[in-house]
């Protein structure tokens, strides 16, 4: 009866069994870094972006460049507060 645990297998099977389960431990602990290290790239700062904000800076620089007029650069100020 003793020799039938793990699987039939005794010794080996109870090795096999544990580095089995810290092979599970350790792909869930990469998966959660993978997850978090992913949460901070572009794609999570895309969500949260405020293009208005963003087309008021593009506006801004323009007519600081002297792109535009100082009308031209009222008028998109605002149309985009109308958004």
């Amino acid at each position: 009866m003793c020799c039938h645990w793990y699987g039939g297998f005794g010794w080996i099977g109870m090795i096999l069994g544990i580095l089995f389960f810290l092979a599970l431990i350790i792909g869930g602990i990469l998966l959660v870094i993978w997850l978090f290290r992913r949460a901070g790239t572009s794609d999570l700062k895309r969500v949260h972006f405020n293009a208005t904000t963003a087309a008021l800076e593009i506006a801004k620089e323009r007519y600081a460049k002297g792109e535009i007029s100082r009308e031209e650069y009222q008028n998109l100020v605002a149309e985009l507060e109308k958004r």
